[in-house]
């Protein structure tokens, strides 16, 4: 069975030569159809063989594929293909069992934006798809870790659009630690997830400094009519690349980051890398290391008193001292000694 990324182009450029009636398409025709419409596609593509079309015609024919009257008709020493009936059509036909496959997937991939304000229609479409390719599933086989209880998740489409479009946004704003509301205009740039929370980064209009925003402190926003200034300096793709978390601080620079892990847990740190700059190192006694080459912040020390008494920060020091002097604050509210 053909399962590779370009078939469906494939089947589709063979339907077009199969229900044709005005030209006789021999093999090395059906190759040249398929290979021109490839390229079309993806100019850098290396062709098709005689060996994939003959697999294709094969699925095609299949009851597990499109159940096509694909016939051979002899011509001389040669034979060319057609449909045995020029109104069928693979695109008039029912979902294929691997068609099927493909779409409940995606259909469980969008149930994940599932309740966020700008993918409303989600819903809708995957309803419609269900009834219509009857593609319902009664067992819910894939879950994704979100907080469907987080506050401010009613902004981001607005947000959304408005980055989009390139507008500044009023926004009222209560932090943690302040018993009283911020207002204030904002040229929102970026919308980033971190630890099942949203937060905005924009450009704050009376201190023209990048701000950091958690939706969940947002209490309203609204439009304004002043004019957008658009981001021409920080490339996002970038800009969270030596940071855990949000907190980014663009005068310092990043620092290499020591770690002594216990054995047992070193398993887990290779399958699931604390940053992208993880190096698994050994000392002379043979005692696993971790090197990590990030920005000292706040999300990276909550991140690693997680990993409780499985690692030992080594250096820097200045993080190693942060890191005992909470672990000491701890003890003492569970009235322990370390």
């Amino acid at each position: 069975m053909s399962t590779n990324k370009n078939a469906t182009i494939r089947y589709q450029a063979l339907d077009k030569c199969f229900r044709n009636p005005g030209k006789r398409y021999y093999i090395k025709d059906l190759i040249d159809a398929c290979n021109e419409a490839l390229l079309d596609i993806d100019p850098k593509s290396t062709g098709v063989k005689r060996r994939q079309i003959y697999d294709d015609i094969k699925f095609m024919q299949d009851s597990k594929g499109f159940d096509a009257p694909i016939e051979s008709i002899k011509d001389g020493r040669k034979a060319f293909y057609r449909y045995a009936d020029l109104n069928f059509s693979i695109n008039s036909q029912p979902l294929n069992e691997q068609e099927a496959q493909q779409l409940k997937e995606s259909l469980l991939t969008l149930s994940r934006f599932k309740g966020m304000p700008q993918f409303e229609w989600v819903e809708e479409m995957k309803a419609r798809l269900e009834q219509s390719f009857h593609l319902k599933s009664e067992d819910n086989i894939l879950s994704f870790e979100e907080n469907p209880f987080l506050t401010g998740r009613e902004y981001i489409g607005d947000i959304y659009n408005a980055i989009v479009n390139k507008r500044v946004l009023k926004i009222v704003y209560k932090p943690f630690k302040s018993d009283t509301a911020l207002d204030f205009e904002l040229h929102p740039y970026h919308l980033k997830q971190y630890n099942n929370r949203w937060f905005l980064f924009g450009l704050n209009n009376e201190y023209k400094n990048l701000t950091n925003l958690a939706l969940d402190r947002i209490q309203n926003i609204s439009e304004s009519s002043i004019q957008y200034i658009p981001n021409d300096e920080i490339d996002f793709d970038e800009y969270f690349d030596d940071v855990i978390g949000v907190s980014v601080d663009v005068e310092k620079q990043a620092e290499k980051i020591l770690i002594k892990v216990d054995e047992e847990q070193l398993p887990y740190m290779i399958s699931k890398p604390i940053h992208g700059s993880q190096k698994i190192k050994r000392n002379n006694e043979g005692v696993a290391l971790v090197e990590l080459k990030l920005q000292l912040n706040f999300e990276l020390e909550a991140l690693l008193l997680s990993f409780g008494e499985k690692i030992e920060v080594i250096e820097p020091e200045k993080l190693k001292s942060s890191i005992k002097k909470r672990i000491k604050t701890l003890n003492q509210k569970y009235n322990t000694c370390v």
